[in-house]
């Protein structure tokens, strides 16, 4: 029997719901229709265990065909079938179940698993007609859904930790100890709150990750400074949300970037690096510039309409990025940050990067 939580039963509810409408409908950074931006679906290509299956349209039929069957099924039945998924993952409140109903129709065409096959970095592909050029361009998309918990675009680890040195003041062993002693709620911004306090600065060194510094490095010069300023702004504020933080910085403009001509560098360095992150970039991994076979995100909304965001309309897939994710403190523990530490008579103290997005 299939088990899976919401958001990867989200994955079956796209497929039966896109093959419903036979369009992908492009959505705005407010996570609403564009009028009039609509992409007539020619085919839909799914990795399966046992091969990729093809879906394609013939009159008020849906023709899936694998290595050596195909089967013939009335559209009607995936949009009620697309509807009571719906219904179903809107009531459940466990954490992972089975939905036998859904299990036994997908299983007549041989669909046999809530998840694309591992290997590929596609959850779905989408060969649509673009009315606008002509062409029939095949777009990957990670599927991400609004009726689970809310998905992290860029994961905690050490690797994504900051490292700051602390200036003008040299803390004593008894000043360190009482810093990283505090255990309050907002421990870590009352921590740097202290450090300041004690009149000390924290100035940016370096990422703990060469790796992910050489990647923000090659996506452009300037981030990983962007991004420890932006860092550092939400652990000392109450900004949370991606666009806030970077309108805020952008006012303050720690890089003294020129402003005469109204460039917008923040917003644009920082949806660069969204993008990247969305396409591909992990901050472990040495990252070319060069995208996976996933082009942009099909987004199930709470109320089941599925949206498009693709690198092939940019603009709104980075603006549906800055606009829809915000930054979070994950465990400081587990990824060794946040607390004032010497070396070499040097005084250090680090922040993490985790990106979620909005529920």
């Amino acid at each position: 029997m299939l088990t899976g939580n919401k958001g990867e039963w989200s994955e079956i509810y796209a497929l039966l719901k896109i093959l419903a409408d036979q369009n992908l409908f492009a959505g705005d950074s407010d996570l609403k229709k564009i009028e009039g931006l609509i992409f007539p679906i020619i085919k839909i290509l799914r990795d399966e265990s046992n091969g990729t299956y093809e879906y394609a349209y013939e009159s008020d039929l849906i023709i899936i065909k694998g290595a050596d069957e195909e089967f013939r099924i009335p559209i009607v039945q995936f949009q009620e079938k697309a509807v009571f998924l719906l219904s179903k993952l809107k009531e459940t409140t466990t954490a992972s179940f089975s939905i036998p109903e859904i299990e036994t129709f997908i299983n007549s065409f041989n669909c046999d698993s809530l998840k694309a096959k591992s290997s590929v970095k596609s959850d779905i592909r989408i060969v649509i007609h673009d009315q606008r050029t002509g062409t029939t361009p095949e777009l990957g998309f990670s599927i991400k859904s609004q009726l689970g918990g809310a998905s992290t675009l860029l994961n905690a680890g050490k690797t994504t930790n900051f490292i700051y040195k602390i200036e003008n003041v040299v803390l004593t062993n008894q000043q360190i100890q009482a810093i990283n002693e505090i255990n309050t709620r907002s421990k870590i911004k009352d921590r740097i709150e202290k450090i300041k306090e004690l009149s000390g600065t924290l100035d940016f060194v370096r990422t703990e990750s060469s790796v992910f510094g050489n990647n923000l490095t090659l996506i452009d010069s300037a981030l990983p400074k962007i991004l420890s300023e932006l860092t550092c702004l939400f652990f000392t504020s109450s900004y949370t949300k991606t666009v806030d933080l970077v309108n805020k910085i952008s006012e303050i403009n720690p890089l003294d970037f020129n402003f005469e001509t109204d460039h917008p560098y923040y917003n644009y360095k920082i949806k660069r690096f969204l993008t990247d992150v969305a396409l591909g970039m992990m901050p472990a991994k040495v990252w070319t510039g060069k995208l996976d076979a996933t082009g942009g995100y099909l987004v199930v909304k709470e109320d089941g309409e599925v949206l498009c965001y693709h690198i092939y309309n940019r603009n709104e897939f980075e603006d549906y990025l800055l606009n829809n994710t915000k930054l979070e403190t994950a465990s400081s523990t587990k990824h060794d940050f946040g607390t004032a530490y010497s070396v070499d008579n040097e005084q250090f103290f680090k922040l993490n990067l985790q990106i979620r997005f909005l529920k």
